[in-house]
């Protein structure tokens, strides 16, 4: 099994490699996929101040992401249903995690300046479900899928 996390650093340890520029869209997260092959994929994101991801799981695809400027914070779900809230943790340059196949998160840049990220699924994405939390409560937004929403 490849290892996610190692792969996301490598890549982003090589951004004169990556087949484009970083940008950054005031409208929403800019991401392009820096690579796809039979067991996973990768993804270059950039994000503003206040950018954010809704509250998502990634299709029954495990993955790994690390910081490679600015700071994000992930949201992750905590305490049982009717109770359920979102608790958050800082990554800074360097920082990185792994994430199992039921992981669900929400990733946004709270700070002041830009950030970059690099995001490494295995498989490949084929729908995420977005989430709401409401009273403590999960509830399914959406689903997206790759070749629609993506």
């Amino acid at each position: 099994m490849s290892d996610f996390l190692q792969i996301a650093r490598d890549l982003a340890a090589r951004p004169g490699q990556w087949p484009v520029a970083v940008r950054f869209d005031p409208v929403q997260r800019w991401y392009h996929r820096l690579a796809l092959h039979d067991d996973y994929e990768a993804w270059l994101l950039s994000w503003l101040p206040g950018q954010e991801t809704d509250l998502h799981d990634h299709g029954g695809s495990a993955g790994a992401f690390t910081v490679v400027s600015g700071e994000l914070t992930e949201h992750t779900v905590t305490g049982g249903d009717g109770a359920a809230r979102l608790a958050g943790t800082a990554l800074t340059a360097g920082d990185g995690r792994r994430f199992g196949a039921h992981h669900l998160h929400q990733i946004a840049n709270n700070g002041t300046v830009p950030a970059v990220s690099v995001h490494v699924y295995g498989p490949a994405l084929r729908t995420m479900t977005r989430y709401r939390l409401h009273d403590g409560r999960l509830r399914v937004a959406a689903v997206d899928r790759a070749g629609a929403q993506w």
